[in-house]
């Protein structure tokens, strides 16, 4: 196997003024991968399948693809397509400064429950009448784009809100958790700093001192929006990330140390204890 992993980054000028999203058909994309090839992305993707079948293995999760899955990329996932036929479908994609832009909430993207997703699905299966929703929003969306105005990065950006909320919604009936994206500040300044701090932060006492909240309150917090305890929410996080590293080519030492772990026996220990094997026994299994 291939460990080295191809990062993809947005091209923020492809239409000759700086606009931070864009809209694709996916049989059409000439840069889009839809085999077997590692890859990462540095922005957000959507996925809508109209046609097809096959597999996609994004870090640890295999989805099934077929006519109606949806499937959402945070940045820095690893993703490998398993097309059995070929696809159809419109791929959606964003910078998260896209819709930061307009709206004040900085913890905007960390609202919607498929975006930076540890322990839950990162796709769901649409029925047909609200699939078809979906489509119409992408149309016009596709319409606006062929005929580019100043003012269209703004009509866009409000189908994209209307769009997103509209699949929080369904995909949070679909896995029966929270759907209102009015979610407690401290547990998105969690998620958000859990993003950013997870190699230097391990422990609830890390976070909870620059939240300036209670142990008591942040797990509470947890285990109402994401059904984990805080701790189990930074392990999570944290066996994600060794995971991707893994599938590199960085050695077992070099990694663990890039953790912060005193000691490779250590880090051992610790991936042993949630995974189930040592982390040369899942190298070895990929």
């Amino acid at each position: 196997m291939n460990h080295d992993v191809q990062i993809y980054h947005f091209l923020t000028r492809k239409y000759g003024m700086e606009l931070l999203v864009d809209l694709g058909r996916i049989e059409s994309l000439d840069n889009f991968i839809t085999d077997d090839t590692p890859h990462q992305l540095s922005f957000y993707e959507i996925a809508f399948i109209e046609s097809g079948h096959g597999t996609c293995k994004l870090d640890e999760h295999v989805i099934n693809i077929e006519p109606g899955t949806v499937m959402f990329t945070s940045p820095g996932q690893v993703r490998r397509w398993y097309a059995a036929e070929p696809l159809t479908g419109y791929i959606l994609f964003f910078e998260k400064d896209f819709l930061n832009l307009v709206f004040t909430d900085e913890l905007l993207l960390y609202r919607f429950q498929y975006f930076h997703q540890y322990s839950r699905p990162t796709s769901m299966k649409m029925a047909a009448e609200p699939f078809a929703q979906a489509l119409n929003l992408l149309h016009s969306v596709w319409e606006e784009f062929r005929h580019l105005q100043n003012d269209s990065g703004h009509f866009i950006r409000a189908i994209l809100y209307q769009l997103l909320v509209i699949l929080n919604r369904y995909y949070a009936d679909s896995y029966q958790i929270q759907r209102d994206i009015f979610i407690h500040p401290d547990f998105l300044r969690f998620r958000s700093l859990l993003e950013s701090d997870y190699k230097e932060e391990q422990r609830v006492s890390g976070y909870i001192d620059k939240l300036k909240i209670s142990a008591t309150h942040l797990n509470k917090l947890c285990r109402q929006h994401s059904g984990l305890s805080a701790q189990e929410m930074i392990h999570h996080k944290l066996v994600s990330e060794i995971k991707r590293q893994l599938r590199n080519n960085k050695s077992i030492k070099h990694i663990a140390y890039e953790f912060n772990f005193s000691d490779p026996s250590n880090f051992n220990r610790f991936f042993k204890k949630l995974n189930g094997t040592t982390a040369q026994q899942y190298r070895d299994s990929l």
